[in-house]
This record gives C-alpha cells, sequence and structure tokens, in this order.
C-alpha cells in the first residue's frame, strides 16, 4: 500500500466518522442549544479533567482566540468554572461545573448510541474484524499524534 493510499483511507474514514456525528444532531433533545464543537469541548473536560486553556487548544487544535470566545459563552451558560492558577496567575483552568457534566455524559450517550446504531447490521465476524483493526490503528494513530504534539 502507498502512502497516498492509506492517507485516502484516512480521509475516507474521517468523513465517516464526521457523517456519524452529524447524525446526533437528529436527536435535538440530546443536544439542543448547543453547537458539536462547544459539545466536543465539554466532552474533552470530562475525560480530561481540569485542564488549562492551552492545553485545551493543543488537544482540539482551536486558536486560543477562538477557543477563549467559546469558554465565555459557556461559562455564562454554567457549564464550565473558571479559576486562576495561584502559582502562576498568568494562567487560568477551566473545569466542567455539574451542569457541564450532565450535558457532557448527554452528547457521550448520544454519540455511543448513534454509532451503535450505526454499526447494528455488523455480523459477529465483522464486529470481530473491526475491533481489530481499530485497535490497531488507535495504536498508530497515537503513536503519530504524541510525535508530532
Amino acid at each position: 500500500m502507498s502512502k497516498k493510499e492509506y492517507i485516502s483511507l484516512i480521509e475516507s474514514n474521517g468523513m465517516i466518522v464526521e457523517r456519524m456525528l452529524t447524525r446526533i444532531h437528529q436527536y435535538p433533545s440530546q443536544t439542543v442549544g448547543y453547537s458539536r464543537q462547544q459539545l466536543m469541548i465539554l466532552c474533552d473536560l470530562l475525560i480530561s479533567g481540569r485542564s488549562k486553556l492551552k492545553e485545551i487548544a493543543h488537544r482540539e487544535c482551536m486558536p486560543t482566540p477562538n477557543l477563549c470566545i467559546m469558554f465565555r459563552k459557556l461559562e455564562s451558560e454554567g457549564l464550565v468554572a473558571r479559576s486562576i492558577d495561584e502559582n502562576d496567575r498568568r494562567n487560568t483552568w477551566y473545569s466542567l461545573t455539574a451542569k457541564g457534566q450532565k450535558i457532557a455524559n448527554q452528547f457521550k450517550s448520544a454519540v455511543l448510541k448513534t454509532i451503535e446504531d450505526f454499526c447494528s447490521d455488523l455480523t459477529p465476524e465483522e464486529e470481530k474484524k473491526l475491533t481489530e483493526s481499530l485497535t490497531y490503528i488507535n495504536k498508530i494513530l497515537t503513536r503519530v499524534e504524541e510525535q508530532n504534539a
């Protein structure tokens, strides 16, 4: 397989995942009033815990100024809390509030349900092959991401 082939496959798989995530918005009760980007930020904090703005911007591949704007809205909605780092007052920590945790968990459940629905017609053999393949791909992409961090 050539480099062009695996790059094309990564792009194609990314587009499939993007379509799967778009289907989440078919369940408006789960995600009403929040953009997917906002929900992804909430899930990032759910998984990573209290984080500095620079760390979140790096993980989400977002410019810090854009993230600041988003956090102002999330904070005004009572979804995130902001605190100043006592050791270095230039740093700000962000964490989820109870309301933010609830929304993030609802979104995460909607994502998992969508993936489950999307894959409901797989045979047991296909499930096994997909699981093995995704496990292997995940290891490789995690290593590549860490090397390029």
